[in-house]
Formats: structure tokens, C-alpha cells, sequence
């Protein structure tokens, strides 16, 4: 089959599409014919340093979207021409391929009407975003999130997410992208380079700051953050810790939240790997009602996604790009 070959550690920028063999489903997965594959960070990201469990060449790609091909030993509840989309496991062989393997109850039921485009555009960023919201904040106690980056993918994901929950929902992105975020649900955007971020979060809250932030940019985005925080405010942080120093003790009383969406593979259960398909069929669901956007602002050939994913790695991106196979 055809596949772009990472053909070692750091060499991302150098895939090619080349031949390897098929994969066969073990017991318990899916072969799935790849349709589309969304581009994230953490391809490249995780390319550059390796990964103790990969062999080379290997195959990137988390966001899959296809339809069944063969089922594996043990299956149930699947058949061949399912229409599928996954968000795999990083230690194994990816998606950026003609075919790909995916345990059967981590897939979600793409519904009629979505493309496998769209589809693919949503794992990654969007399952993250929906994990922050809703398996990890109080939301029930939480009136006011600030999203960083809103123009991306978690951060766009999660401005529709924390809207369509009835939130006050603040965000911040260059300029030129104020308008699409609002258009996703920001009530307020925030120019992140020409701004004090953090006194124009306290000056529109009056001094209190928002209940919670949601940041997937940096560990110093994510410090920074602090200084916004209301009192029992909580932050997610999926780009690297804030530094906990910086509030003291005994006073806010911060909670602190961290995001690892591929963990679920190494250190959760089946019931955790279960979770990510539940969370990808509500989402799925949200996006056929015409409740979310997908985001989804280019399609590009496989043999394309080496410059893309640099692209990518330098923030040139709005939205989504997924590669298109068939």
C-alpha cells in the first residue's frame, strides 16, 4: 500500500509517499481504508523526538477517517463498508495511509451527510477541547472561559463548545482573525501580540477575572493565565504546566487541570479508549445538527502534507487541513 514514510526521528520535513505492506486487525480492531487524515501539531511534534514504541519507516497521523475494510478477531457491532472515523494511538502506525488499524470500540459512526473530510478534522483538537470543557471543568460552575487561541484548532473548538454550553466566552487571536472568532462564538477577541492580555481579561470581568482558561499554546501562555484567573477559577493546560509558584497558597485557590488525549491509550483502560468514540459521536452529532463547524479550511493531497505540517509548526494555519487519500 501507499504511505508517507517518516524514516526517522526529526525527519518529518522529509517524508515521501512510498510502498510498505498492509496491516492486517488483530484481535479487537478495525482495518479501516483510509479516506482522510487531519494534520495536527503533534505530528510533527512527536516526529522530531520519536517515540520509544515506533519503528521505522513509520507512519504519522491520528485523525483518521475511512470506512471498514476487515473486522478482527472477537468484533462486534461493526461490518465492512462502515463509514469510521478514530483518533488513534501515537506508539502505533498512523493514518497518513491507504490503510490503517484502530481498536473497534475507540471508532466512532461518522453519521450521513459528513463527509470524511469534516469528519477527520475533529479528533485531535476537537475531542481536547471537549475533554477540557466537559470531563474536566466544573462547567456547571464556570460563567466566564477564556480559550486561547481561538483561530486554531482546541481553541476554536472549544470558543463553539463553551458558547453552545451558554458561556461568556473570551478568546484571543492576531487581528486579522478577530472576526472568524467571533464568528465561532467569542464574545470578546483579544489581540494577543498588541495587548495586555491579562488586564484587558480583568478590565471587561471588572477586576475579577474569568472562572476558568483553557490554554494550549505554552507553558508561559499558560503562567501568564494565572494572573486572569477569578477566585476557585480553574486552567486546563494541554501545551505544558503553568509555573504553580506563581500564585501562593491559601489564596485564589486555582484548581489545576492537564489535557493528554494520547494517554488514553497508554495508561488508561478500555473504558477510557471508549470514552474518546463517545466524545467524537457527540461532537459528530453537534456537527450533522449544524451546532459546530468543523472548521475545515483546506484539503490537500497526501504528498502535500510534509509542507503543510511546516506550515503548521510556524502558526500560518486557520481551522483545519486534512489530507485527502480517496
Amino acid at each position: 500500500m501507499k504511505a508517507l514514510l517518516l524514516q526517522d526521528k526529526g525527519l518529518w520535513k522529509d517524508m515521501r509517499v512510498g510502498e510498505v505492506p498492509k496491516p492486517e486487525p488483530g484481535p479487537g480492531e478495525l482495518l479501516i481504508q483510509v479516506h482522510a487524515v487531519g494534520l495536527n501539531p503533534v505530528d510533527y511534534k512527536t516526529a522530531t523526538g520519536g517515540n520509544p514504541n515506533w519503528t521505522y519507516p513509520h507512519i504519522l497521523g491520528l485523525d483518521t477517517a475511512g470506512v471498514v475494510a476487515e473486522t478482527g478477531e472477537g468484533v462486534t457491532g461493526w461490518q465492512k463498508g462502515d463509514r469510521v472515523v478514530v483518533h488513534g494511538d501515537l506508539t502505533r502506525k498512523g493514518g497518513y495511509a491507504e490503510y490503517t488499524t484502530a481498536l473497534a470500540h475507540a471508532v466512532s459512526r461518522i453519521p450521513e451527510g459528513i463527509s470524511f473530510e469534516d469528519a477527520a478534522a475533529l479528533p485531535t483538537a476537537g475531542y481536547t477541547a471537549y475533554q477540557a470543557l466537559f470531563r474536566k471543568l466544573p462547567m456547571d460552575r464556570v460563567r466566564t472561559i477564556l480559550l486561547h487561541g481561538g483561530a486554531g484548532g482546541v481553541g476554536g473548538f472549544g470558543v463553539q463548545l463553551a458558547k453552545n454550553a451558554g458561556k461568556t466566552v473570551f478568546s484571543t487571536a492576531s487581528p486579522a482573525n478577530h472576526d472568524y472568532v467571533r464568528s465561532l462564538g467569542a464574545d470578546h477577541v483579544i489581540d494577543y501580540a498588541g495587548e495586555d492580555v491579562a488586564a484587558k481579561v480583568l478590565e471587561l470581568t471588572e477586576g475579577r477575572g474569568v472562572d476558568a482558561v483553557v490554554d494550549a499554546v505554552s507553558r508561559q501562555s499558560a503562567t501568564d493565565s494565572l494572573d486572569m484567573l477569578a477566585y476557585m477559577g480553574h486552567i486546563v493546560y494541554i501545551a505544558g504546566p503553568p509555573d504553580f509558584t506563581k500564585i501562593k497558597g491559601f489564596t485564589k485557590v486555582v484548581s489545576y487541570h492537564e489535557i493528554a488525549l494520547a494517554a488514553a491509550y497508554t495508561y488508561g483502560d478500555r473504558a477510557d479508549q471508549a470514552d474518546l468514540a463517545a466524545i467524537g459521536d457527540e461532537m459528530l452529532a453537534m456537527l450533522q445538527k449544524g451546532a459546530l463547524s468543523s472548521m475545515l479550511k483546506e484539503v490537500i493531497p497526501l504528498e502535500e502534507v510534509p509542507a503543510a505540517l511546516e506550515r503548521l509548526s510556524v502558526r500560518h494555519v486557520k481551522g483545519k487541513m486534512v489530507a485527502k487519500l480517496k
